[in-house]
């Protein structure tokens, strides 16, 4: 299969690595369902397709290279038949067909790698003196497969119909492609210095229970956890409410939690281009910027977030309408202007809650 000088190293799993050890192929056979019958030239072939189309399949699903070794099965086979005959029927285009194969194996790499790492491995601690864990592994991987497979295709069924209801609303065909949404950033502050005072452990605890608590509030609240990378979470909203609720839920949070370092956000509204599940764009990128110079448990917005906020009723335009009672979520307050790196000069507000006056 190998890899070409355009597919990056870490998107390359061994999952089809060859292997002697008795108990890995017996795992290998339960999980797959099916023996090793076919090399990759025998699999393509089976599957009708060029050698040339497998590869850039297997390439893009993240398969390591294993020559001509006989490690692929029947569902390998199916698996090549179906792409292939999704390009000949024309419902895809060849390109497209890679990208599907990248973005599945992508996130479900990351997912298999979760579940071994985290979840299997503290399951399989011998129950009694004198198991070993790899007598666990067994049984237990017989008893779960079955019930995690029909959960992630139910999970993966509910988001395809999130995704798919919000892009059949999008009022016009360029706006399922290039869509205006509200783009977050959400920053611990601080974090490389805990990198050095924090054992390991302790860290890894951290950025678990920072990444946890992000997904749920920005899920809770009606946004979408599009990365994590450590300490910093990226998110959208269709609008701007949600997305500045979300942010001020963060900070709050954050704030009450003392073993949590201080947080930072920055968010956009505009344009944004969407690809295997990721965002770009300058929207994109005025959020991040605006993360690195927020201050402490505080969000920063762009001129255009506080715009849509004041249009939908969500935040006054002017102290004097505050001052008429209005029942407002956010108060806005501008910052000075700044340049900043790659997009000219900006003018931040300061986004917080509205703390309405008491009468007397």
């Amino acid at each position: 299969m190998g890899r070409d000088e355009h597919t990056p190293h870490h998107e390359v799993d061994h999952t089809a690595q060859p292997t002697a050890d008795p108990l890995a192929i017996r795992l290998e056979q339960l999980i797959l369902g099916a023996e090793r019958r076919y090399t990759p030239f025998q699999a393509a072939r089976s599957a009708g397709v060029s050698m040339e189309l497998a590869s850039r399949f297997w390439r893009a699903m993240g398969f390591a290279d294993i020559g001509q070794a006989k490690a692929l099965t029947e569902a390998d086979v199916l698996a090549l038949r179906r792409l292939a005959g999704l390009v000949e029927a024309g419902l895809l285009s060849e390109p497209m067909a890679v990208q599907v194969a990248r973005s599945t194996g992508q996130t479900t790499a990351r997912l298999a790698e979760w579940q071994i790492d985290s979840f299997l491995e503290g399951l399989t601690e011998p129950p009694e003196p004198g198991m070993t864990r790899t007598e666990v592994t067994y049984p237990l991987v017989e008893l779960l497969l079955p019930e995690l497979e029909e959960f992630l295709v139910y999970v993966w069924r509910r988001q395809l119909a999130a995704a798919t209801g919000r892009v059949v609303q999008a009022a016009d065909d360029e706006e399922m492609v290039d869509r205006r949404l509200a783009v977050g950033f959400a920053d611990l502050v601080g974090f490389t210095r805990l990198t050095r005072r924090l054992e390991e452990e302790e860290l890894g605890e951290l950025v678990e229970s920072f990444e946890t608590t992000a997904a749920d509030l920005v899920a809770a609240h009606g946004g979408r956890l599009i990365k994590t990378l450590g300490d910093e979470v990226l998110f959208v909203a269709d609008d701007a409410g949600t997305a500045a609720e979300i942010a001020l839920r963060l900070i709050e949070t954050m704030e009450a939690d003392r073993t949590m370092p201080e947080l930072r956000v920055g968010m956009a509204f505009g344009t944004v281009t969407t690809r295997m599940g990721d965002v770009f764009g300058t929207t994109v990128n005025l959020a991040s910027r605006l993360t690195s110079i927020a201050p402490k448990d505080a969000a920063l917005v762009d001129g255009a977030l506080a715009e849509e906020l004041a249009r939908t009723g969500d935040a006054p335009v002017s102290e004097k309408q505050a001052e008429e009672g209005v029942p407002y979520r956010f108060a806005l307050q501008p910052m000075w202007q700044r340049p900043v790196r790659g997009l000219g000069v900006v003018e931040p507000w300061l986004l917080t809650r509205r703390t309405p006056k008491i009468p007397g």
